[in-house]
């Protein structure tokens, strides 16, 4: 991801806020589009896990059981 090199942690902005204060994060997310949405999600966690690890799949697993 190129963008993923340009996000920085703007430091200079910070707030402290209640959990009982209401934010608008729901109204703005539903304002984006679908596309813009996923776009963040996948950001976020190539950010949590690397490029590596959001790429991998998922590892599958069979199993044979016999019924009685």
């Amino acid at each position: 991801m190129d963008e993923l090199g340009a996000l920085k942690l703007d430091k200079t902005s910070f707030s402290i806020t209640t959990v009982s204060a209401l934010s608008d994060d729901k109204g703005y997310w539903l304002a984006q589009s679908p596309y813009e949405r996923l776009r963040a999600v996948e950001t976020l966690r190539t950010l949590n896990y690397g490029v590596r690890q959001s790429t991998a799949r998922l590892q599958r697993v069979l199993e044979v059981t016999q019924r009685s």
